[in-house]
């Protein structure tokens, strides 16, 4: 009496040769298309987001990612002093200026 032992199809195909060029062209196609649409636009809104910062000076109006409006009274030198209403100021951390608002005249 003869056993047959039948394998699953999936063991039963052949495999396909590994590496390939057109695999190559997917993977290259793949990192470009991840690098335009979502690396290339992130780095240039950082390039932006550093220019304004570097450009914020005392008497502009920005807004903190707290949410928080205000008026850059002093710089230091990791810090902004923002007054926020008439007699009320804070200290904001640099990391934390969301936008400018307004520039000053």
């Amino acid at each position: 009496m003869s056993h047959v032992i039948l394998a699953p199809s999936f063991l039963a195909q052949q495999a396909a040769p590994a590496g390939g060029f057109g695999q190559i062209i997917f993977l290259v196609l793949m990192f470009a298309a991840m690098y335009f649409l979502m690396i290339a636009p992130q780095r240039k809104k950082q390039k932006e987001h550093a220019k304004m910062m570097e450009a914020l000076a005392t008497g502009d109006t920005v807004i903190t990612s707290g949410g928080i409006y205000g008026e850059i009274t002093n710089k230091k030198e990791d810090s902004y002093i923002i007054r926020i209403a008439e007699g009320t100021k804070i200290e904001v951390g640099k990391a934390f200026i969301h936008a400018l608002v307004k520039k000053a005249n």
